[in-house]
């Protein structure tokens, strides 16, 4: 802990800050500011106090007007914590596809998701979820948990579906999965740096979530112009009436994340959902050459599904 302590006029206020670690590396910005009538006559520094006294000059008269200490973390940002948060997101993030046994193989797993409210519900995005199921032969929706090739399958059902925002709500039966909780969108910077978990190949390699990070680059109009009238669908035409901005990242994510939550790295709150990612030469090029560029749809959108389903 480091103690600021500063005497104005006779009134000694105590400032104190926390630090992450003796070398102050994970210690982030702080200040504050406070009108004063005198100036700095004394300084003195030492390993836990800082001490800062305002006094009158005799020749100066009231020198100061405002008084500024700034405490700055030097080499930027850490994600000192960040491999613990990896820890407490990963057993809520799940597979999210189709389970057929007649099948070769007879799952099917086509994004992510992640687990919210009581423990047996998961949020993953509207374009995941198949548009149709072949129930004749007794194909159904599953989210996908465990490690490995040890799969543990759980079968879903739709809840509640955003088309305009690519949000869909899942509900599965069982024991409860540790839930994330959500953050608040409306207070994410441009700048500020946020990291996404989920299954960017599928099962490619087996069920091993993966981690990204990168910083939100900007906030962006998610609906993109057309070269001509003609090659807008509904869903598009839909979101040009009612325009919303995503969280554009700098950031690489494959088809498989569509659906991971995009989070805090340091208290694991979720603040959006991957849903696609910008394609420089054609969707066959997604894999072997990746822009580096991908969107987030804004938590607020889960909120309100959520409560859209009866779950605050």
């Amino acid at each position: 802990m480091l103690i600021f302590n500063v005497r104005i006029k006779h009134e000694e206020l105590n400032f104190r800050f926390f630090q992450a670690s003796p070398d102050m590396r994970g210690l982030m910005p702080a200040c504050f500011r406070r009108p004063l009538k005198g100036y700095v006559f004394g300084y003195s520094d030492g390993e836990t106090m800082r001490h800062f006294e305002v006094g009158k000059s005799a020749g100066q008269g009231w020198g100061l007007g405002w008084l500024f200490v700034f405490l700055i973390m030097l080499g930027g940002p850490s994600f000192a914590d960040l491999p613990a948060t990896i820890d407490r997101v990963k057993p809520s993030i799940v597979g999210v596809g189709t389970v057929q046994k007649t099948r070769r193989p007879p799952y099917k797993i086509v994004g992510t998701g992640f687990v919210v409210a009581d423990g047996n519900y998961v949020i993953t995005n509207a374009h995941v979820i198949p548009k149709e199921i072949n129930t004749a032969k007794l194909e159904y929706l599953a989210i996908f948990t465990g490690k490995d090739k040890q799969m543990n399958i759980r079968q879903a059902v739709k809840v509640k579906v955003d088309e305009a925002h690519d949000l869909a709500l899942l509900k599965f039966e069982g024991k409860p999965i540790p839930a994330l909780s959500l953050g608040q969108s409306s207070r994410v910077r441009e700048g500020e740096e946020y990291a996404f978990t989920g299954y960017p190949l599928g099962i490619i390699f087996g069920l091993y979530p993966v981690t990204h990070r990168g910083i939100i680059s900007s906030i962006v109009p998610v609906a993109l112009q057309a070269n001509a009238a003609s090659q807008l669908d509904p869903a598009q035409i839909k979101r040009l009436r009612r325009p919303y901005t995503v969280f554009q990242l700098d950031a690489t994510a494959y088809p498989g994340n569509s659906g991971s939550p995009l989070f805090h790295p340091d208290t694991a709150e979720v603040i959006g959902v991957i849903n696609k990612v910008f394609v420089k030469e054609g969707r066959e090029n997604v894999l072997a050459k990746p822009s580096g560029i991908s969107y987030a749809i804004p938590g607020e959108y889960i909120q309100k599904l959520l409560k859209r389903a009866g779950l605050n």
